[in-house]
């Protein structure tokens, strides 16, 4: 999702550093690759925002630069939707053994399609807590503190540390009310309360799915991050069975990648 942003605010979310483009890495997302296969798997019917949906379009169709579109968007301020946090999860949870990494590498996957700090901010956070639930943290306000120290100051990261003063608030209207829940689509109106979720109900998918579910707003993203990052913890962690039996199956394209990930294709 992709709504319209106020001014770029004076202290960017990127890294705690500025709010230029990530510097190149050796290894790790190829921002190139990330951005020709967005376009090449581009399915308009996904709900994706109108910026990003004209923008993935000009990649396949036009061979424009991702780099240059992404700048581009919200009069030069880049989108602080929260797509980028929404699909990083995995990204997280195959970074199990460094959440540093996993939140860098988030960092770099964010860039190509959402360039504001905050955007930037939502996507290390989600990732930086999947790693965190991957290598066996207990959740809970540990989790939101040691994610917290992964994002820098941001509206974000703000919400986060809210998020972690209410983890004993039974009210999901009272919650929703203070950190959001998707309705304006922007990271920091998503992130700190999915999160919240997923730290207050770690080690229980139905239970985080449910109150990210039940509290509205962009439930197809809050349940996307809630789920990601519970999930991450491994296969005691995962969706009930009867839940995975009704679900789309994933892609030829996609299992064939995830075979070669893992040695099996």
């Amino acid at each position: 999702a992709n709504p319209a942003n106020p001014a770029n605010p004076a202290n960017p979310a990127n890294n705690g550093t500025s709010g230029d483009a990530p510097a190149p890495a050796t290894d790790g997302i190829d921002q190139d690759l990330l951005a020709a296969a967005f376009a090449e798997h581009h399915d308009f019917d996904r709900g994706y925002g109108p910026a990003v949906n004209r923008m993935l379009r000009q990649i396949r169709q036009e061979g424009a630069d991702w780099r240059t579109l992404a700048a581009s968007l919200f009069d030069g301020q880049g989108s602080w939707g929260n797509g980028a946090a929404m699909r990083v999860a995995p990204l997280g949870a195959w970074h199990a053994d460094d959440p540093e990494r996993a939140a860098a590498q988030a960092e770099r996957s964010a860039y190509v399609t959402h360039q504001h700090p905050e955007a930037v901010a939502g996507a290390r956070a989600v990732a930086a807590a999947a790693a965190l639930l991957a290598s066996g943290s207990p959740g809970g306000a540990q989790l939101l503190g040691d994610v917290a120290d992964l994002v820098a100051r941001s509206a974000v990261h703000a919400g986060i540390r809210r998020a972690r003063d209410m983890l004993d608030y039974g009210d999901i209207g009272t919650v929703v009310a203070v950190l959001g829940c998707g309705r304006r689509t922007s990271a920091h109106d998503t992130v700190p309360f999915a999160l919240w979720a997923a730290a207050r109900h770690a080690g229980d998918f139905p239970g985080a799915f449910w109150a990210a579910a039940r509290a509205g707003g962009d439930v197809d993203t809050t349940c996307a991050i809630v789920g990601g990052t519970v999930a991450a913890a491994g296969p005691s962690c995962a969706p009930p069975e009867e839940w995975t039996q009704r679900t789309e199956q994933l892609p030829d394209w996609l299992t064939t990648a995830l075979g070669r990930l893992d040695g099996t294709g």
